[in-house]
């Protein structure tokens, strides 16, 4: 039975129609009305989708692949409006669908006291519409419009809290930092169409064959291989979407939105659409191993070196963000050892456990009254046990700690890498590896200072006064003028926050355990990842691989369980028995401190020199060419050329007689002299 048209379109635009009548008719429907259209658009949309997944997998429903509406016929190139649902789409659909809308509900408590709730809400449920056209087209014109929609929405939920000039800032740098991204994304696109023809996938994969022995001629002696082109082009948007080293830099700053932004942009949606964009276009990358090299060496560098920097954060969700981008670097590496199947697994489980922790880092924040320094919290587990149990089943899945989510699908990345001979995977293998290690300390290290230890904060409460001021002030820094003061002690959140976190929960523990044996070792996503047979490491690795429970068992004896133990050692030691002890290490490591804290000075030299370099050559621009040419050559220059001869005109206009007698006789005298000399000859 195949899949009907109706029940697609209705998955991609129910968001969408909750977003127009919540951002619309806002006042009209209020704050109830527009939680409650948007979040009913997503029941519908999540419904559908493990609907079709279930049609898809157990009710023999074949790949959908149709196109509905041609916007438009060029020559031998169209552009059309339609979707391609294999198996790799609609896990996609179910993972954003899920988390959207548990972020969603978990939105009604977070920004109860926000003014721009019924925005908020629009905006979130356009970001879902967006990422769902980006994941289910069929062609590339499609999945740019869905790109660049994802693009502007975070645009607009970074810097949502428009009157803080820090959300301001980081809005603009995303955009910025994705449109540099993007463009090579459009290169790459008009390269597929100037290789092969076609933006349609399956009509693009179907030829590419034929691009082996093609070549791009840029000099007389340069030629550039066309699948090499094309993939690294398109792997240039995947590193501004996904944030990978050198374009990473938005990602953390984008933590000035509100918590609920960050699980949604950092968790299902939006950085993980780099990644399934190479997943999908895996019948061009297998054609190029120079360009998955370069693949391979991103990733791992981001793995190891964006995660060293969460071990000096202070801010819960900075942490989180920098865990995130470590993360998106183990994908990054899975793609480059043409491990796709193992990236996408690890983006599904790393989908559950990040919006868990990202939304428990808010409930936390909540309770700390809007303070996001860790300095200032400490033992906040009797206070908050559902957030403190939730969390910890996140940071243990993170950390790759066996039976969990996340061990599952890393493992599988690290075991790939290892199998791997491209150019390249010796490296990756030790960032990776390295990698174990330090995601255990940061993690460990922020649900210490988090939950564990003493209270480092003091409760002032204000009889007869009004607490209500410093919780509803989101635009200060953190709604505190004296950092950890509170009005009252800290307590567990509403249910609408809580809820998304148990339901969070459940998968971060339990999902790896039970899809890894189809997702990685079956051949559950068909025809939709294509690998060469010579480049399948994780075929090999699936020949050891005898069950979930044998694997986690045995991972307890593997180099990233003994790394993630040493490191639990180490801040266990550190944060519960001997925290003077963080300051001196500190001091001891000040020079690799002070490399960390500043980032490794990226932003700075992108700020000095492109940042600064196009207010320069901006101002060249201005002063020497709209000003000195363009205003002082030809606008002022010939307006005072024809104010010139006006005056030396006029002058001969003075209203005496005898000036016009006197230019009469001379009038007449030239005349009959040019006479005189024409008539003489």
């Amino acid at each position: 039975m195949e899949l009907s048209t109706s029940i697609l379109l209705t998955i991609a635009l129910a968001p969408l129609v909750g977003c127009l009548l919540a951002g619309f008719l806002g006042k009209q429907i209020g704050r109830v009305g527009a939680h409650s259209v948007t979040i009913l658009g997503l029941l519908i949309s999540c419904g559908l989708s493990f609907y079709v997944l279930y049609q898809l997998t157990l009710g023999g429903a074949p790949v959908y692949n149709h196109n509905i509406y041609t916007w438009f016929e060029i020559g031998r190139y169209t552009a059309t409006v339609g979707f391609l649902i294999d198996r790799l789409t609609v896990m996609m659909m179910v993972v954003v669908t899920f988390v959207s809308l548990l972020v969603h509900v978990y939105t009604i408590g977070y920004m109860a006291d926000d003014d721009g709730y019924q925005r908020f809400f629009s905006y979130i449920s356009l970001f879902t519409f967006s990422m769902l056209m980006l994941v289910m087209s069929n062609n590339f014109m499609q999945m740019f419009f869905g790109w660049e929609g994802v693009g502007l929405v975070s645009y607009l939920l970074i810097g949502f809290w428009y009157k803080r000039p820090t959300a301001t800032f980081a809005s603009l740098k995303a955009f910025i930092v994705n449109r540099v991204g993007d463009f090579g994304f459009l290169l790459g696109i008009g390269a597929v169409l100037y290789f092969l023809g076609t933006l349609d996938y399956a009509t693009a994969f179907a030829a590419a064959p034929t691009l082996i022995g093609k070549t791009l001629t840029v000099t007389q002696n340069i030629h550039w291989d066309a699948a090499t082109v094309i993939c690294l082009l398109l792997f240039v948007g995947a590193m501004g979407k996904s944030a990978q080293v050198p374009l990473h830099v938005w990602l953390p700053d984008s933590m000035e939105g509100p918590t609920p932004i960050s699980a949604l942009i950092h968790a299902a949606t939006m950085v993980t659409a780099g990644i399934f964009m190479v997943a999908r276009m895996s019948p061009l990358y297998e054609l190029s191993d120079s360009a998955l090299s370069f693949v391979l060496v991103i990733g791992a560098t981001g793995a190891l070196f964006t995660g060293l920097i969460g071990i000096v954060q202070n801010d819960i969700k900075r942490v989180v963000a920098y865990s995130t981008l470590s993360q998106l670097g183990y994908m990054t590496v899975a793609l480059g050892v043409s491990a796709y199947t193992g990236a996408v697994f690890h983006l599904m489980t790393h989908a559950f456990f990040k919006a868990l922790l990202f939304l428990g880092a808010g409930s936390v924040i909540i309770a700390m009254h809007h303070e996001q320094d860790m300095r200032y919290m400490g033992g906040l587990r009797k206070y908050m046990p559902i957030t403190w149990i939730t969390m910890w089943i996140g940071s243990l899945a993170l950390c790759g700690v066996p039976f969990f989510a996340g061990f599952y699908s890393k493992d599988a990345i690290i075991d790939a890498v290892h199998e791997s001979h491209r150019w390249g995977s010796g490296y990756a293998y030790f960032c990776v590896l390295a990698g174990a290690f330090v995601t255990a300390t940061y993690t460990f290290r922020q649900m210490y200072l988090t939950f564990h230890g003493k209270e480092r904060f003091t409760v002032v409460s204000h009889h007869g006064h009004d607490h209500h001021d410093a919780h509803d002030d989101h635009h200060d820094d953190h709604g505190h003028h004296e950092p950890g003061v509170l009005d009252h002690a800290p307590k567990e959140s509403p249910w609408v926050v809580t809820l998304p976190l148990i339901l969070l929960a459940i998968p971060s523990l339990l999902i790896g355990f039970f899809t890894i044996q189809p997702l990685l070792y079956g051949s559950w996503f068909g025809g939709a990842i294509h690998i060469n047979e010579a480049n399948n490491v994780l075929g090999e690795v699936g020949k050891e691989f005898h069950g979930a429970a044998l694997m986690a068992l045995s991972g307890f004896a593997q180099p990233p369980f003994i790394l993630i133990a040493i490191a639990f050692i180490i801040t266990t030691y550190i944060y519960l028995f001997n925290p003077a002890m963080a300051g001196k290490i500190k001091n001891t490591f000040k020079p690799i401190w002070i490399i960390l804290d500043r980032k490794y000075w990226i932003d700075n030299i992108y700020f000095a020199v492109f940042a600064r370099g196009g207010v320069m050559l901006g101002r060249m621009f201005w002063k020497g060419g709209d000003a000195a040419v363009i205003d002082g050559v030809l606008i002022d220059g010939s307006a005072s050329l024809v104010r010139r001869i006006a005056s030396g005109v006029r002058r001969v206009q003075s209203g005496y007689l005898y000036h016009y007698a006197f230019a009469m006789i001379l009038g007449l005298i030239l005349l009959l002299g040019g006479y005189w000399l024409i008539g003489g000859q």
